[in-house]
């Protein structure tokens, strides 16, 4: 008997479940990282979604919780979200650097290309690169049909012909001044135009 549209989407995002289940297991017990004790920082969302938000390293609340964009730069987010009618049901949001060591660059690089399966895995329809270690990292992966990223921050890119990328700064580096917040706005909300013209489909 066919199956449905329903039936097929339900596979496919169990089999996405079950796949980010199983790298988070090999990210917890990655010894290639000198973080410790402490815990690694997971990307949280949709398993399908379709917006795809990368930081490139855990700030104190995300590492004191374990989760990527915990605290002021997720509710921050949200009011944008918000603000620009997209569902927070089709973001999923993670970081370059999941071990949560104060100096990023000690991140053993076979952990930091552990993103490329999460993309993978994700399949957004756009990636949102905050701040230029997180577009370097990007392009470092080389990930397959890529073009590489430039820094210019509210310009929708294409990344491979099926995922476009947005650039923006840093948001975790804009919350406490002004003008950096506006600047965040400024190429965040472009993201608002890209969903809008999306097809229905």
């Amino acid at each position: 008997m066919p199956q449905t549209n329903d039936e097929i989407r339900e596979r496919y995002l169990d089999r996405a479940i079950r796949e980010l289940n199983a790298l988070a297991h090999e990210i917890h017990a990655c010894a290639g990282c000198p973080r410790g004790a402490l815990v690694p920082v997971l990307g949280s969302g949709h398993p399908q979604a379709d917006i795809m938000l990368i930081k490139h390293s855990a700030r104190p609340s995300e590492i004191e919780e374990g989760v990527a964009f915990y605290g002021r730069s997720g509710n921050a987010l949200m009011k944008s979200f918000k603000r620009l009618a997209i569902d927070p049901l089709t973001v999923y949001g993670t970081l370059c650097v999941k071990c949560p060591l104060e100096d990023p660059t000690l991140a053993d690089p076979a952990c930091v290309r552990r993103l490329l399966e999460e993309i993978a895995i994700i399949s957004p329809r756009i990636v949102v690169l905050m701040g230029e270690p997180a577009l370097a990292t990007v392009n470092d992966l080389q990930i397959p049909l890529s073009h590489a990223l430039a820094a210019t921050p509210g310009h929708v890119q294409e990344l491979t012909p099926m995922i476009d990328a947005l650039f923006v700064p840093n948001i975790d580096e804009c919350l406490d001044e002004r003008s950096a917040k506006q600047r965040f706005w400024d190429a965040f909300r472009v993201l608002g135009d890209w969903q809008a013209a999306q097809p229905p489909y």
